[in-house]
C-alpha cells in the first residue's frame, strides 16, 4: 500500500475524518441528467389509462382490467384484493377502506367511508373489569367490523363494468398458485410474526413452517382463495350474511372476543361528501371524520399565509413553519375528530380561512411551539395501510386507501378464512373506572373508531387534476401537505413530490387514550436529504431533530394532463410500487 509522503502526513486525520463521512453518509443512487437529485425516476406518461399501486404485480392486474374493458374502479377493486395476498403487512378484507371518485358522467367527487364499528356486546365496563386503562393493541379487544368488502361492492355497483368475479378471479389465482414476495413487505412480515404469532390462526395460515416468508420466497394463501371465491359467488353477503361471518362469530366466541355475527349482519358503509379548501387555486379534496383528512386542509390553510416563493424547499423555515402549523391542526385533530353520528366535530370552522388565519397569527417564527391548545369555541364561532389509484380511458380517477392498522392488525386469523382482523379499535379512548368521557373518541359499542387511513384529491378549475395518497399513520395528513406544496409551491413534477425527503412531526397530542398532551414541542424526524444547516438552524429555535426508520410513509400518484390528454403516474421508491400505464 502506498504511504502519504511525509509532507502530507499531517492530513491523515482528515482523510480518515472523509473516509468515515462517506461510510456514513447514503451514495446517490444514479446521477440523473434531469429533474432534481433526488427523484428515483422519470414519471411514467400513458395516453389511455394508468394504475399506481405498492406491489407492481397488483399494478399489472389492475392495467390488464382497464385492457380488458374495466372501469378504474374494478382496476381499484381487483389491485386491492391482490395487495390483501400480497401485502398482507399493511391490509385485507379484515381491515377499512375510504375511497375518493372523480365520476367524469357526474363530474364531480364522490366519497365512500367504509369504516367499521365496534362489537355491540363490548361494554367499557369488560375493559375495566379486566383492568385495562388502555385498549390493547392486539388480541381480541381492539377488533372492529371489517368494512373493505362492503365498500368495494359498494363502489362497484355504482361505477364498475366487469362482475366482481373477473375483478377477484387474478388474486384467487396468485393466491392458489403463489407469488414471490417482494423485498420490504418480507421485511414487514418478519416484524411482525414475532409480535402476532400468540394470536390464534396467524401462525398456521401467515407463516412458513413458524417464519416470515423470505424475499423472493412462493407465497401462497389457499384458504383467502377459497374466501375470495365464496364472496365472488355470493355477493358481499356471503361475507357478512353467510357462512364467513358465522365462521367469524364462532372464532371470536371460541378466543374470548365480542365480535358477533349480528355486528357482521347490521354493517353498511356510507357515501359521504368529499370536503375541500382551495389552496392558492387548487382545490384540495379530503373525507370528513371519522378520518383525519382534514388535518391536511387545516395545515395548508395555515401554511397559505406565507410566501414559499421566497422560502427555498428544505430551508429551516419551510421546516419550522410547517411543523408548527401541523401541531395546531393536530391539536384540534385530538381534540374533534371522531364518529359524527356520536360527536359531530364543527366542520366548516375548522378548515375556514378565518380560523386559520387566528391560528397562524399565535406562530413565533423564530421558535417551537412546546405546548399547543386546541381551537376554543369562541374560535371557532369566528372562523400502515396500502393506497393505490387508477384512473381509466373515460375519465374515471380513483383515489383508495386501505388497512388493517399497525401493519398486519389484531393478529386474528378466523379458521380457514385467510386474513387478519384489524385492531382500529385501539383508537378510542378509554375513561377510567366509574367515570364517564365527554371525549369525542371515547369508546362506545356500535361506534366507529378515529381512522387514520384518508385518500386524497386535487381538482382545478372544476377538473380533476392529482388523485394521490401518502400511506402510514399520522403521516398521512402531512404527506398530503407535503405532496400539495410540493407540487404548488415547489414545482416539482409529480414523481419529485413523492421522492422529495420527508418531514414528520411526532408527539402531538393524540385523539386515542395512548398518549398524553404534547408538553415539550415533540421531535421532527428528518428524512436523508436535508442540509446539515437546516438541522442546526431548527435545534437552535428549539425543535428537537431526530432520524427514524421508515416512518415516511409511501406515495402514489396519478395527474391528468388535459392538454395533451394524458395520465402521469407516480410511485416512490420508499415502497415495492409501481406505476404504469398504456
Amino acid at each position: 500500500m502506498r504511504r502519504l509522503p511525509s509532507s502530507c502526513r499531517h492530513l491523515r486525520p482528515l482523510l480518515l475524518a472523509g473516509a468515515l463521512l462517506c461510510a456514513v453518509l447514503p451514495a446517490a443512487a444514479a446521477d440523473r441528467i434531469s429533474g432534481h437529485s433526488f427523484a428515483t425516476r422519470s414519471e411514467v406518461i400513458a395516453p389511455q389509462a394508468m394504475a399506481a399501486t405498492s406491489h407492481p404485480l397488483a399494478t399489472q392486474i389492475a392495467l390488464d382490467v382497464l385492457k380488458a374493458g374495466g372501469s378504474a374502479m374494478d382496476a381499484a377493486i381487483a389491485a386491492n384484493a391482490a395487495l390483501g395476498l400480497m401485502e398482507p403487512t399493511g391490509n385485507g378484507i379484515g381491515g377499512d377502506l375510504f375511497a375518493i371518485v372523480w365520476d367524469p358522467k357526474t363530474q364531480k367527487l364522490h366519497g365512500y367511508n367504509g369504516s367499521g364499528r365496534s362489537p355491540r356486546a363490548l361494554t367499557v365496563e369488560e375493559f375495566h373489569r379486566r383492568g385495562l386503562s388502555e385498549i390493547p393493541a392486539h388480541g381480541p379487544l381492539p377488533v372492529s367490523v371489517p368494512g373493505t368488502v362492503d365498500a368495494w361492492f359498494a363502489l362497484h355497483e355504482r361505477f364498475g363494468k366487469r362482475p366482481m368475479a373477473d375483478n377477484l378471479a387474478p388474486t384467487i389465482a396468485y393466491a392458489r398458485n403463489g407469488h414471490p414476495v417482494a423485498e420490504v413487505i418480507a421485511h414487514y412480515w418478519e416484524r411482525s410474526v414475532p409480535r402476532l404469532s400468540p394470536f390464534p390462526g396467524f401462525v398456521e395460515q401467515f407463516t412458513i413452517d413458524g417464519r416470515a416468508p423470505r424475499k423472493g420466497q412462493m407465497w401462497r394463501n389457499p384458504n383467502l382463495a377459497n374466501t375470495l371465491e365464496a364472496i365472488a359467488r355470493g355477493g358481499r353477503d356471503a361475507f357478512y350474511k353467510g357462512d364467513i361471518a358465522r365462521t367469524m362469530d364462532a372464532y371470536f366466541r371460541r378466543h374470548d372476543g365480542f365480535l358477533r355475527y349480528e355486528d357482521l349482519a347490521s354493517h353498511q358503509g356510507e357515501w359521504v361528501e368529499p370536503v375541500s379548501s382551495n389552496y392558492r387555486g387548487h382545490d384540495v379534496w379530503e373525507l370528513p371524520p371519522n378520518s383525519q383528512g382534514i388535518a391536511a386542509l387545516q395545515i395548508l390553510n395555515i401554511l397559505e399565509g406565507y410566501d414559499f416563493s421566497k422560502i427555498p424547499f428544505g430551508s429551516a423555515e419551510h421546516v419550522h413553519l410547517f411543523t408548527e402549523a401541523k401541531k395546531i391542526a393536530f391539536a384540534d385533530r385530538a381534540r374533534f375528530y371522531a364518529d359524527p353520528a356520536f360527536s359531530p366535530a364543527p366542520l366548516a370552522q375548522l378548515i375556514s380561512k378565518g380560523y386559520a388565519a387566528t391560528r397562524r397569527a399565535g406562530i413565533d417564527p423564530q421558535r417551537a411551539a412546546r405546548v399547543v391548545q386546541p381551537a376554543t369555541p369562541a374560535q371557532l364561532e369566528e372562523g400502515d395501510t396500502i393506497y393505490l389509484t387508477t384512473a381509466d380511458a373515460d375519465g374515471m380517477m380513483v383515489s383508495l386507501i386501505q388497512s388493517n392498522y399497525r401493519g398486519m392488525g389484531s393478529g386474528m386469523a378466523p379458521d380457514g378464512l385467510g386474513f387478519i382482523l384489524q385492531d382500529r379499535g385501539e383508537m378510542f379512548v378509554l375513561p377510567p373506572p366509574g367515570q364517564t368521557s365527554d371525549h369525542p373518541n371515547a369508546y362506545a359499542p356500535g361506534k366507529r373508531p378515529f381512522q387514520t387511513i384518508i385518500p386524497a384529491f386535487i381538482t382545478k378549475d372544476g377538473k380533476p387534476w392529482v388523485s394521490f395518497g401518502v400511506m402510514g399513520g399520522a403521516m398521512q395528513p402531512q404527506g398530503h401537505a407535503q405532496i400539495v406544496m410540493n407540487l404548488i409551491d415547489f414545482g416539482m413534477n409529480l414523481q419529485e413530490a413523492g421522492d422529495a425527503p420527508r418531514i414528520q412531526h411526532e408527539r402531538s397530542t393524540e385523539p386515542t387514550g395512548q398518549a398524553t398532551a404534547m408538553s415539550d414541542g415533540g421531535e421532527i424526524n428528518l428524512e436523508t436529504g436535508f442540509p446539515y444547516a437546516t438541522v442546526r438552524a431548527l435545534m437552535q429555535m428549539g425543535h428537537k431533530v431526530t432520524f427514524a426508520d421508515g416512518p415516511y410513509g409511501g406515495y402514489q400518484a396519478i395527474m391528468r394532463d388535459h392538454e395533451q390528454g394524458v395520465y402521469i403516474g407516480a410511485s416512490e421508491s420508499r415502497k415495492d410500487g409501481q406505476a404504469a400505464g398504456y
